[in-house]
């Protein structure tokens, strides 16, 4: 740990998130970082000394490294976590964003495939609709991260490095934008590769910006289709279908892979029977998730189709992808139902 870093404090189960002086300009692997900043984006001798003044300033925050690792979706069952997210307050409040933003929504649908119930769940999980987009200071973020991760480190790293390039693209001092405590930002929590490569201008109004609702529904929507485009968005599919367990399932049935792994067939085969019709042949993949023992029952089962590993694209993390779906499918009814009541 670095010289001078303060340690975590804890009251109440709460981490409140000290902070302490880095210089990450002096860091071992800033040299690295201004090279590559020079050779692959070609910053100028002015960009990388605005560089260097940024890691001179950015400030270690341990407690961020603590939860990137200790995330609900590690460590949380599916009744714990689905509980708290896939509740009737963001319900009501992703069905009345569904209709107050319905033509931008529809249009995303028209040009990328993806209904709009899968785009509200991903803004209504991610940032509540707009309301919580982060606190922290992506430079620090980035910073603490991509130098100090016991594990991550090429990958944060990577993402320090393209949010310089990001904000000499996009007009932002290093130190202003605030995010997640992994320095992703805006409405739709894009980390900074994503941003410059993903995010669209969905408004016409001359900025990619992810803090407006109209940009960030877009850019989503292209997302599930360019981000990963062998695990794009298939128009007019669901992504989750319950499915029910006759007798025992063999150990060697894969669980909560990341992609498809078996056909229908093989999985009827196995005891795992759905609870619509489903082609014999298409390929999908087994959910298994864990319930509370208060539940009545230690597991259910869930067949996925290919668009839920579209979702897992955005957050690998089965609970996640879980979560958006069953959010867009209770908003959508929701929405409908406030719809047929309008005047």
């Amino acid at each position: 740990m670095r010289k001078g870093l303060r340690c975590l404090v804890f009251f109440a189960g709460t981490v409140v998130m000290t902070t302490a002086g880095a210089d990450y300009s002096q860091h071992p692997q800033a040299a690295h970082l201004l090279q590559v900043l020079s050779t692959r984006y070609g910053f100028s001798a002015a960009d990388l000394a605005q560089v260097r003044d940024a890691l001179a300033t950015a400030e270690t925050i341990p407690a961020l490294i603590e939860a990137e690792q200790k995330a609900p979706e590690r460590t949380e069952t599916w009744t714990t976590y689905s509980s708290k997210r896939v509740d009737a307050l963001r319900i009501k409040r992703g069905a009345q964003f569904m209709l107050d933003n319905r033509d931008l929504l529809a249009r995303a649908e028209a040009e990328y495939g993806v209904p709009p119930g899968v785009i509200a769940g991903v803004l209504g999980l991610e940032t509540n609709f707009g309301r919580i987009t982060g606190k922290t200071r992506v430079l620090d973020a980035l910073a603490t991260q991509g130098f100090d991760h016991p594990t991550r480190t090429p990958f944060f790293f990577s993402e320090l490095v393209e949010y310089f390039a990001f904000c000499r693209d996009f007009g932002f001092a290093p130190g202003e934008l605030k995010g997640s405590y992994a320095g992703a930002m805006g409405w739709a929590q894009f980390m900074p590769s994503n941003y410059r490569k993903l995010a669209v201008d969905f408004d016409g109004d001359g900025k990619r910006d992810l803090w407006s609702a109209a940009d960030a529904i877009g850019s989503i929507a292209r997302y599930f289709n360019d981000y990963k485009p062998e695990l794009g968005w298939h128009r007019g599919e669901p992504s989750i279908v319950r499915a029910t367990l006759t007798g025992s399932l063999a150990a060697n049935i894969e669980r909560n892979g990341k992609t498809v792994a078996y056909r229908v067939a093989d999985l009827e085969r196995a005891g795992i029977r759905p609870a619509v019709k489903l082609p014999a042949e298409m390929r999908v993949g087994l959910l298994e998730l864990e319930l509370d023992p208060a539940a009545g029952a230690s597991k259910e089962y869930w067949i996925a189709l290919p668009n839920f590993y579209s979702v897992m694209t955005y957050n690998p993390r089965v609970y996640y992808a879980m979560t958006v779906s069953q959010l867009a499918n209770e908003m959508t009814a929701e929405a409908a139902r406030l719809d047929s009541l309008a005047p």
